[in-house]
């Protein structure tokens, strides 16, 4: 029996709470030696908020359309309203935002670091699966989809 859903390697929280994690240990143990300016932290802030407003949001999208988050469930339909409409990936997104924002409200760069090395990492284990996925089940609908809205902004 052929499997319907996509063949993510990690669980995309997973992998943000292994890069958050990395952030803090990488600034207790190698501080990065640059200055900080305070309005960082506010940045910081701004950052969490919308990267909370983008996974919220989006989250609702699903629901609204009654189909699954969960990277090892069944899809019912390409959602492609609210957020969804500027990027095919705004949970993983707003994850980006909350992993640069709160390291920078403790005086830390290593979340903006880590932030391109996150990106890859959901790209090569989550994001590509899922693509492969949603280009196998919904063919021409995720395919214009595709075309019309980028991956990440």
């Amino acid at each position: 029996m052929e499997q319907d859903h996509a063949d993510v390697k990690i669980h995309p929280p997973v992998l943000f709470i292994i890069h958050i994690f990395m952030a803090f240990l990488l600034n207790r143990i190698l501080p990065l030696p640059f200055a900080f300016p305070k309005i960082l932290v506010g940045v910081g802030y701004l950052l969490i908020l919308a990267g909370l407003g983008l996974a919220v949001s989006a989250v609702g999208q699903f629901m609204k359309a009654h189909t699954t988050l969960d990277p090892h469930g069944s899809v019912t339909k390409i959602v492609s309203s609210g957020p969804y409409r500027f990027s095919r990936n705004p949970i993983y997104l707003g994850l980006v935002c909350l992993l640069a924002g709160f390291p920078f409200i403790f005086g830390s760069y290593w979340g903006l670091v880590l932030s391109p090395v996150f990106m890859l990492s959901l790209y090569q284990l989550v994001i590509k699966y899922e693509e492969a996925y949603l280009q196998a089940k919904f063919r021409d609908v995720y395919t214009g989809y595709r075309s019309r809205v980028r991956r990440w902004l």
